[in-house]
């Protein structure tokens, strides 16, 4: 029994804007003085992703007050590594600076895409972002031969780790390239420059599964709490427990969340995004079609919470 009651569908894709027109996938969230913000990215009619954002009143009722017009920023120029979609992945703050690490996606020829982890930088809590490089902190090199993508940062003293996706290869099966991801370690000194040595933190427990995405990381006390999502047929959530952030043991049937019988989230349950108010514990995910029925939110029961 995973404790996560179902509050429902939280943010359908927004309609009317013109640089989307469906999904909204990846939940990202970052608590501002007015109340949380929730970073999300919408597909146009090419799959293109682009990054938007709604606020959120989770007093009663969860729900979302308003939705910002624009995108927070625009694909990248031809030829760079976002040039066919940004996507949300994580926000960290750090001395009064928010740190935006996003996904960048390029389309690729022997197989269907690349990816690489980009960072924006904001110092007016969000309102406006900038780019901090044209080129991605994080791509393709001898730890992570194949691609990188969905992210978590953690600073503690001083220390900035990252829980990150790593493709561990392509697999032609049934004539098509299959891509094959888990989730690994790496750790900065100031969130740009990163150290990855090929640390493997979640992987395959059987040989249905294939692809491990968007881990989220919380701590509490001494003990580490990952929740993340893994396939075979379809994406679940699962959830795996650590002393210290890098030797994990998954239990998925403990904490995670699996399709409901019917209706938006009945077919998957996607890219978790955990996180704490007023004395509860949220996740916001997706459902089916990867984010093509919007944003939904869960509450971890009581009992739940207070065993944790």
């Amino acid at each position: 029994m995973s404790g996560w009651q179902r509050l429902g569908l939280l943010l359908p894709p927004p309609t009317g804007l013109p640089w989307m027109t469906g999904h909204a996938f990846l939940p990202t969230l970052h608590r501002r003085p007015e109340g949380w913000r929730l970073y999300f990215s919408g597909r146009d009619d090419a799959g293109r992703s682009r990054m938007g954002f709604a606020d959120l009143d989770l007093e009663g009722r969860p729900s979302v007050r308003a939705v910002g017009a624009r995108p927070l920023f625009d694909l990248g120029p031809v030829g760079a590594f976002d040039d066919h979609g940004v996507s949300a992945s994580w926000i960290t703050e750090h001395e009064g600076r928010l740190y935006l690490y996003y996904i960048g996606w390029n389309l690729g020829v022997t197989v269907p895409f690349y990816t690489a982890v980009g960072l924006a930088l904001s110092d007016d809590g969000g309102d406006s972002w900038r780019r901090f490089s044209e080129g991605p902190i994080i791509g393709r090199d001898p730890a992570d031969p194949y691609h990188v993508g969905s992210v978590c940062v953690l600073v503690e003293d001083g220390l900035w780790r990252m829980w990150y996706l790593s493709g561990c290869g392509w697999r032609m099966e049934r004539g098509r390239p299959r891509h094959y991801y888990n989730i690994h370690y790496g750790e900065s000194a100031d969130g740009i420059a990163w150290r990855r040595a090929g640390r493997v933190c979640i992987d395959f427990r059987s040989p249905g599964e294939y692809a491990i995405a968007r881990p989220c990381v919380v701590r509490d006390g001494g003990v580490y709490r990952m929740w993340y999502c893994y396939r075979g047929e379809a994406y679940r959530i699962g959830y795996a427990e650590s002393p210290d952030g890098l030797a994990w043991q998954r239990i998925d049937d403990e904490r995670g969340l699996a399709a409901s019988p019917e209706g938006w989230d009945s077919e998957m349950a996607a890219y978790p995004f955990v996180f704490d108010e007023g004395g509860r514990r949220y996740m916001a995910y997706n459902g089916n079609g990867y984010g093509r029925t919007g944003v939904g939110l869960a509450v971890l029961e009581e009992g739940r919470r207070a065993a944790g």
